[in-house]
């Protein structure tokens, strides 16, 4: 497992194998899996949240991230990803 903080709250949770959860300020916000693939929530937080979601899909793929597959999912299939490495967290 790695932590790497971005920029004041942008922050990537990264498992070993392969899959990530993308935090905007202290939420749970976008993420990767081999399952899953690209996922983002559907939940709107902030116009900020919304930025740093785009750049985490653009940074992630080093490509315009608007024509990468990314799934709008409910926020708790992200949380759900994270129950199942931290399980009791979210």
């Amino acid at each position: 497992m790695k932590l790497q903080s971005f920029a004041l709250n942008r922050t990537l949770l990264s498992f070993d194998d392969g899959t990530e959860i993308y935090f905007s300020y202290e939420t749970p916000v976008a993420g990767y899996s081999n399952k899953l693939g690209y996922v983002k929530t559907n939940t709107w937080y902030s116009s900020t949240t919304t930025r740093h979601v785009n750049r985490y899909l653009k940074d992630a793929q080093g490509l315009d991230f608007t024509k990468l597959k990314v799934s709008e999912v409910d926020q708790s299939v992200i949380n759900n990803l994270i129950r199942e490495y931290i399980p009791n967290r979210y």
